[in-house]
Parts: C-alpha cells; structure tokens; sequence
C-alpha cells in the first residue's frame, strides 16, 4: 500500500468524465447561488436594519432596489429600462460622479 492516492478520473470513459465534471460545476454553481443569496438577504437585512442619514446613503438604498426592479423587467420593455437608467444618470450627477 502507498500513500500516493490515485486519480480515479484517469480510469473512467470520457463521457463519465464529462457527467463527473458537469456534477462537479453544478454542485459549485448551486453553492454559489446559494452564498449569493445568503448575502443579499444579510444586505437587506441591514438596509432595514437602519433609516438612511444622508440622502447618499437613501440613494443607495434606491439604487439597490431599482437594479432588482430593473433585473425582473422583460427584454422588450426598453421604455422603463430607458426610465431607469435616466436615474442613475441623475444619481451619478446629482452626487457629483461624472
């Protein structure tokens, strides 16, 4: 016996190769989505948490949920997807970013 371990994906087919290599990116993919949303709940959570003191930080706020607004607007909808995007122009040139 060694203390070498052996690489069993150099025994497989291909194709049990590829089915291994697709459950492995799946199972990452769903641990990411997983992480991501854990963190966005962990995010809204202290955006309730506290009021905004300063409108900066209410325009975050704004800027937040506007983007999950403006993710959830079908492809075709360019008129408030044009509406949204004005206003993070506004944003940027109310608070001084160019």
């Amino acid at each position: 016996m060694t203390d070498i371990p052996v690489d069993l994906d150099k025994h497989r087919g291909m194709a049990a190769q590829k089915a291994t290599d697709l459950r492995r990116a799946l199972s990452e993919v769903e641990n990411n989505v997983r992480e991501l949303r854990e963190r966005e709940a962990d995010l809204e959570n202290r955006m309730m948490s506290a009021p905004a003191t300063s409108w900066a930080e209410a325009a975050v706020k704004a800027r937040y949920l506007l983007n999950l607004y403006a993710a959830s607007l079908p492809t075709e909808d360019t008129r408030h997807r044009a509406l949204v995007a004005a206003l993070f122009d506004d944003f940027a040139k109310l608070s001084g970013d160019s």
